[in-house]
């Protein structure tokens, strides 16, 4: 909120006690809450690590002012990256601060979330195939499809989380029904289910890994050798947008296709030398053993088969109509799934670790809790607690902020919780400008901005 920079009064939000990413409505207030607070944070909003409940207060007892007494601000992640192993929380003293009942499923909670999502869909599904032109389109009109096409991408990335949570059994405790509605609702998407799977597996097992994490995982100096020149060229700005566009919109398919932003090394621990695709079975992403083969095949199909569903309809109603109502929003599903990973991922001061340094609790730490507003609803709050859907993947969704309110009671006090209350389009400008290329792959590393980057930096090869 606007008080977070200026920490001369209680916000609002704190004085009912509901942080803005965990409460839906101010005590206070009429109005829904984030979407203040994400105002405010655009509009004042440099990074700010501390939630709203860290908020300095006065200290009890004797000579007092009657307040709580202050919680230490969150350690600075430089600061995690270089603590002890033995000085961090183990992994049963992190699942034991979380209610045991978090960790339960309910069969009816979940479908009816898939549910939810599918009458948002097929209503806008509904409200443009009947009301919107398709032919003679004036300014007027192209303004409302491009409302439906966010409108509708952003709906559809509520079912891309849902299939996600299904991959991580997140969805039920039965392994034929997470799969089930999963692959249904990937391969609608054009997501190949179990191959994404595998490598998603691997993005939890390694997260912040530099040689093994996947997604996200930061280039090395050899960019610096490719895009040092253009990013001075033509400015920060012009590069900035640059990245959001590379990220946004080609990162999804590229990362599908050639595994960009992937692994440095094969499940095998090799270094890779050829193209990691998400689509073959023969691909090195995949462990050499052939046990994913017949799933990354079905997977495929399943892909093939929503492609096959689109031309067909399109022979029916016109390719041109169909095209209109799928890409657009397929497209702006992409840009959210990518935007998640890459703002909980990605900052100045968030570490990585070469294979010397890295444990698993310190990677899963290393990440960062986000507001997105009315958008947090939308896709099962998947931006707002992400420290806990790392450190517990199969924790299902519905439980995801109150699992995150208990982790965040018990590690705040030790420094180790991370929220950053700048508002999402600000966070991303800001790692656009500033979060590039790490110049190890060793060590503890922290990415850089090619502004800085030196003759010296441009010379290495990673």
């Amino acid at each position: 909120c606007v008080y977070e920079r200026k920490r001369v009064r209680a916000c609002p939000c704190e004085r009912a006690n509901f942080p803005p990413h965990v409460a839906p409505r101010c005590k206070s207030r009429s109005y829904t809450l984030p979407l203040v607070c994400f105002f405010f944070r655009h509009k004042y909003g440099p990074r700010n690590t501390l939630s709203p409940s860290q908020e300095p207060k006065g200290n009890m007892g004797k000579g007092g002012d009657g307040a709580p007494a202050a919680m230490p601000p969150p350690l600075p992640l430089k600061k995690i990256a270089t603590m002890k192993p033995e000085e961090l929380p183990t992994v049963k003293d992190l699942k034991n601060a979380i209610p045991p009942h978090c960790f339960e499923y309910s069969i009816i909670t979940s479908l009816s979330l898939v549910v939810r999502d599918g009458i948002i869909i097929s209503s806008l599904g509904y409200a443009a195939w009947n009301y919107l032109p398709f032919e003679g389109v004036t300014l007027a009109g192209w303004a409302a499809w491009n409302v439906y096409w966010f409108l509708m991408g952003t709906a559809l990335t509520g079912w891309w989380v849902i299939a996600h949570e299904c991959g991580h059994r997140g969805f039920s405790d039965n392994t034929y029904l997470c799969d089930a509605v999963g692959y249904v609702l990937h391969s609608l998407l054009l997501v190949p289910y179990f191959s994404w799977q595998y490598s998603h597996k691997k993005h939890h097992a390694k997260t912040n890994h530099l040689l093994d994490g996947e997604s996200h995982n930061p280039p090395g100096a050899k960019y610096v050798k490719l895009f040092k020149s253009m990013h001075d060229t033509i400015g920060e700005d012009a590069f900035a947008i640059y990245e959001l566009y590379t990220h946004l919109v080609l990162g999804w398919p590229m990362y599908l296709g050639f595994n960009a932003t992937g692994a440095r090394r094969t499940p095998d621990g090799d270094r890779i030398t050829s193209v990691h695709d998400h689509f073959r079975p023969s691909s090195k992403l995949f462990p050499s053993d052939h046990r994913w083969d017949l799933r990354v095949f079905a997977s495929t199909v399943g892909c093939m088969a929503t492609l096959s569903g689109l031309y067909l309809l399109g022979e029916e109603f016109g390719h041109a109509k169909v095209a209109m109502m799928y890409w657009p929003s397929y497209l702006w599903c992409n840009a959210w799934l990518v935007l998640y990973t890459w703002l909980q991922h990605t900052a100045p001061d968030l570490p990585h670790f070469g294979e010397d340094e890295w444990t698993w609790v310190r990677g899963g730490l290393c990440t960062i809790d986000r507001p997105y507003g009315v958008f947090d609803w939308m896709h099962h709050h998947i931006g707002s607690t992400h420290v806990a859907h790392h450190l517990f993947s199969y924790l299902p969704c519905y439980h995801a902020q109150e699992a995150t309110a208990a982790l965040k009671a018990y590690l705040e006090p030790k420094g180790l919780y991370h929220y950053d209350g700048t508002s999402f389009p600000v966070a991303a400008w800001k790692v656009a400008h500033e979060c590039h290329y790490v110049e190890e792959v060793t060590g503890i590393q922290h990415y850089k901005s090619l502004k800085y980057a030196t003759k010296a930096t441009k010379a290495k090869q990673m």
